[in-house]
């Protein structure tokens, strides 16, 4: 009897770890059968135009990123505007997103080998990280599933999205609010090591921080002179790198940037006022030995947020439009 007991608790254990493992319902491999050469065609896609314009790959980065902490990884920042109804798409935070490009023809690419196959959210999800290795980053294998969401509004990026101008308070909240941790924050927030910023995003920084014409005193003053010369007061067309010198590199420069009191956004400032990415920004200044390996799990992990599978949602035949 207690034998029996004993392998009746085992058994339920692997049954638990089990039920975690496919809680997401998302599996390595999910279109072996149906569409076997899908990553490989999304993965040649993303490869032409990146391999032409390298600084692709920071926009699509991001894009999945603001796909999956609005309503869950689910495609819906790809949906276009209505007449009746403003998607995420047209939210101030999303109109600087670039890329769609890639999606629509990686999706154009896989619909002729396997129509109706293959969810825009999954393909978002290839690019990104396609998108990413292309540049010599890191690469991680992508568990796939996922169904395109149905519903795509406004005010839900605005709600979700985390701020540059927050504080860390703020995006610890925010990260926990999606399933992710303190740390997932620090490593997450190093996609800052690839593009580019408008001056919009920090120039309050450097001219008006407090309401009184004064800097932020967590930018090195040195820095904020450089930047004034690019960047003078209103301008909302001139951009910057976010990493100087290696904005197309992926690399952990960025924590380096940080570290010295060099980090463009008030969010990336934030991070050393909290024990935890502090101390995430001081290891991988000093090694970045860590960087890509933590980066790759920390995607997989956010590619999971809040994911449509099974019969929810649905496989759209156009990316930008529901069916």
């Amino acid at each position: 009897m207690a034998l029996f007991q004993k392998l009746l608790s085992v058994f339920i254990l692997v049954v638990l770890v089990l039920d975690l493992a496919n809680a997401q319902g998302l599996k390595l491999g999910f279109y072996s059968k149906t569409c076997p050469s899908a990553e490989a065609i999304v993965k040649r896609t993303t490869a032409q135009f990146v391999s032409r314009a390298p600084s692709l790959a920071a926009p699509l980065l991001r894009m999945h990123f603001h796909d999956c902490f609005v309503r869950g990884c689910d495609g819906s920042v790809l949906l276009n505007s209505t007449r009746n109804n403003q998607t995420e798409k047209s939210a101030f935070p999303n109109q600087s997103l670039r890329g769609f490009q890639v999606i629509d023809a990686a999706k154009s690419a896989v619909e002729k080998k396997c129509p109706g196959v293959v969810s825009c959210a999954d393909i978002l999800a290839l690019v990104a990280r396609d998108a990413v290795s292309a540049i010599n980053g890191p690469s991680w294998a992508v568990p796939l599933g996922r169904r395109d969401g149905r519903v795509s509004i406004l005010s839900d990026a605005l709600t979700n999205l985390p701020s540059p101008f927050a504080n860390i308070t703020q995006l610890k909240a925010a990260f926990s609010s999606k399933g992710l941790t303190v740390k997932d924050l620090g490593v997450l927030s190093g996609a800052h090591t690839i593009g580019i910023s408008h001056c919009t995003s920090f120039t309050n920084r450097l001219y008006n921080f407090t309401g009184k014409g004064d800097t932020d005193p967590a930018l090195d003053s040195k820095y904020i002179a450089q930047l004034k010369k690019k960047c003078k007061p209103g301008d909302a067309t001139t951009f910057v790198a976010m990493d100087p010198g290696s904005p197309n590199k992926f690399d952990a420069d960025y924590y380096t940037l940080v570290s010295k009191r060099r980090g463009l956004f008030q969010s990336d400032a934030a991070l050393v006022n909290d024990n935890v990415t502090g101390a995430y920004v001081k290891l991988q200044a000093t090694s970045g030995s860590t960087f890509f390996k933590d980066f790759a799990a920390a995607m997989v992990k956010m590619g999971g947020i809040q994911v449509l599978t099974g019969n929810a949602g649905e496989i759209r035949k156009q990316c930008a439009f529901i069916n």
